[in-house]
């Protein structure tokens, strides 16, 4: 039977982060990752690749290229957990134990929610940003179509990275502004949220892109049924005295953000709260029942926003905690909520969206060089040339610039 100190479930950005704050702070720690995919993938570059910006390709790296050396890589998938025994079981019925458990399984794309959308993605004009192999095929629709009409849609919350349903409606936008054919293609976005965007302070910079493209603005609406041959999307419409109706629309292209879920295994293990997400304390990120489980990324109940930002922050603070539970670091880290969502308005121009929980605004860089409430080329800058490194060569390999965390005693 397998045992390692720390076992981490989900080989993501936040579970080979996790691993590589580990190993910065104690470098003979022993670690296994747990994850069944080959590919590891940079997931925020979805959104330029579906606009022509990056190759699909410049998201993708082997598996085994990013897990830190030492860290021993389990290719396997999650069946269930038995924590009252401190063990995992695999697939085939193999049981891996721990001393420490993180989890960060990420969350499933859950696309047999929208009736017909599964027969139909992928062709039909029916796209989505959130798989990387359909994100050229974004591209190819938004640059073929010269007049008729495109629909993005964004489903009930939460989802990982609230703001990309956004991305993707203003990069095609702005290609058919610069290409003289907004006037013959008409832009709709179909939001099952009550408001553009969560965080009040970011909605005016928005609503003036939204304004300026001619964007029809639809809230309260989420995709129910896709028919592709027929090129027929139908929304269920929720009023403000809760009462709801069918809304049936044509398209010539959809643009679809499926709703997401916690995967299975966690959903209905012992470690899910009533709703099926993680119960972690949200500041120390510990398992709120079980001490030496703690979690981080987009499958805990933390209201905080999914972002690859997000766990960049979470990283250290549970690196930190798990040591700390290890006897081998002093006092508490905590994480404040930190998220932070590049809308990318316009191509060369983005709205850096920052903030912690409830909210508050949290920007990383002074107002007069970033000011996040408008769209600023800088911030594009940011987006395009230089988080992409910062991820690979930094948050994946224990470099914790601007993401220190807070101490305070235990």
């Amino acid at each position: 039977m397998d045992r390692h100190e720390v076992l981490i479930i989900g080989g993501g950005a936040a579970g080979i982060a996790a691993a590589a704050s580990l190993l910065a702070r104690d470098p003979g720690l022993d670690i296994a990752i747990v994850d069944p995919a080959d590919v590891h993938y940079y997931q925020p570059g979805w959104t330029l690749v579906g606009a022509g910006v990056f190759d699909a390709a410049q998201t993708a790296r082997a598996m085994a290229s990013v897990i830190p050396r030492g860290v021993k890589w389990i290719k396997a998938a999650v069946a269930a957990f038995e924590p009252e025994r401190n063990a995992v079981i695999l697939d085939g019925f193999r049981m891996v134990c721990y001393g420490q458990l993180v989890l960060c399984p990420g969350l499933k794309l859950d696309w047999n929610a929208i009736a017909g959308l599964p027969q139909t993605l992928g062709s039909n004009g029916v796209t989505s940003n959130y798989l990387v192999h359909l994100a050229p095929y974004t591209w190819q629709l938004v640059r073929s179509l010269r007049a008729g009409q495109a629909i993005f849609t964004q489903p009930p919350a939460p989802i990982k990275c609230a703001g990309a349903p956004q991305k993707a409606l203003y990069l095609s936008a702005d290609h058919w502004k610069r290409s003289g054919l907004l006037g013959q293609v008409r832009v709709d976005f179909c939001s099952a949220a009550p408001a553009l965007f969560g965080v009040p302070e970011y909605v005016p910079a928005l609503m003036r892109y939204v304004n300026g493209y001619g964007i029809g603005l639809h809230l309260g609406h989420t995709l129910s049924a896709v028919d592709g041959p027929a090129r027929r999307a139908t929304f269920t419409r929720l009023h403000a005295d809760g009462s709801k109706e069918s809304v049936t629309r044509s398209f010539d292209l959809l643009h679809v953000v499926p709703p997401q879920v916690v995967p299975d295994f966690v959903r209905v293990s012992p470690l899910a709260d009533g709703a099926g997400w993680i119960d972690v304390d949200p500041a120390t990120l510990r398992h709120k029942h079980w001490s030496n489980i703690h979690a981080l990324g987009d499958a805990i109940n933390a209201g905080n926003a999914k972002t690859a930002a997000a766990a960049r922050k979470q990283a250290p603070v549970v690196a930190h905690n798990v040591l700390a539970a290890l006897g081998k670091a002093a006092g508490v880290a905590r994480y404040d909520g930190y998220g932070a969502c590049p809308l990318t308005v316009e191509r060369g121009k983005v709205v850096l969206a920052e903030f912690n929980y409830g909210g508050k605004l949290a920007p990383s860089f002074p107002s007069w060089l970033i000011d996040g409430t408008r769209p600023s080329r800088l911030a594009w800058l940011l987006k395009e040339r230089i988080l992409p490194p910062l991820y690979w060569r930094g948050m994946l390999k224990g470099r914790e610039w601007l993401a220190r965390p807070a101490l305070a005693d235990a």
